[in-house]
């Protein structure tokens, strides 16, 4: 791989993107070498968790602009340009971004199609699409306006401005903010927290949870109801519940 580099412990893979010259800007090759990395994870019963991370100074600064700034809107239109984006989000299995420095644009917008955003003191978010004449395109308008709210949304989107760590955890984009030298390991050890659970159990949780953004709450309070009934068909659920009342460590299976 030119555009990635791969690590694992355990039941935890990292990801790193590696394109330090475009300050790991996001182009159709790095998406291609990225699913053909993920989608035997995805099918893997011993991975439990996928850390995506950058380095100390840049997660991703924006999709590729060089690759497509010559393109037509017939050509964008027919290539369904980013369109390949929405299987990344629509992996099961669970991803936390690991934030250090800029994630900017398309960067921002792969930290929110993770279930979890653990960032540096130093991190930078923003949409600044609307500097280049045109709007996010990897779902930032959708994604962001359901993370933050509409009000600030229409503030990043509009006048293309960053915020810092502080503010995108205020405002609901990001999960924790540790010192800069800790972001990696402590998106391990969060990783290796959720790795250690039912595979059934956290794919169904991080299914409800995204289920919340999408449906009304009665609907959404049904689906959860009927997710929760399901799982007591799980060897996890008997072993979780069964280990409580022995006063002992679960050893989930994943199934």
């Amino acid at each position: 791989m030119t555009n990635l580099k791969l690590d694992r412990e355990g039941a935890v893979v990292t990801v790193t993107l590696h394109r330090p010259h475009v300050r790991n800007a996001l182009d159709s090759a790095l998406l291609a070498e990225l699913m053909d990395a993920l989608r035997p994870l995805e099918a893997d019963p011993t991975v439990g968790c996928v850390v995506l991370t950058g380095s100390e100074r840049v997660f991703a600064a924006g999709a590729d602009i060089r690759e497509m700034a010559d393109r037509t809107a017939v050509e964008m239109r027919d290539a369904d340009w980013f369109g390949g984006w929405e299987e990344f989000a629509d992996l099961r299995v669970p991803k936390i971004a690991a934030v250090g420095g800029y994630a900017l644009g398309g960067g921002c917008e792969l930290a929110m199609m993770c279930d979890l955003v653990i960032a540096g003191e130093s991190a930078v978010f923003g949409q600044p699409e609307i500097t280049l004449g045109v709007i996010p395109g990897i779902g930032g308008t959708q994604r962001l306006t359901r993370l933050v709210g509409r009000a600030k949304a229409m503030d990043l989107v509009l006048t293309g401005r960053t915020m810092d760590a502080a503010e995108a955890e205020r405002a609901g984009l990001v999960s924790r903010v540790v010192p800069d030298g800790r972001v990696l390991p402590e998106a391990l050890r969060a990783a290796a927290t959720i790795a250690s659970y039912g595979r059934l159990a956290v794919r169904a949780a991080r299914e409800c949870v995204d289920r919340a953004l999408e449906t009304g709450l009665r609907d959404g309070i049904r689906h959860e109801r009927r997710v929760f009934h399901a799982l007591f068909a799980t060897q996890d659920q008997k072993e979780g519940m069964t280990a409580f009342l022995e006063k002992r460590p679960p050893v989930f299976r994943g199934h």
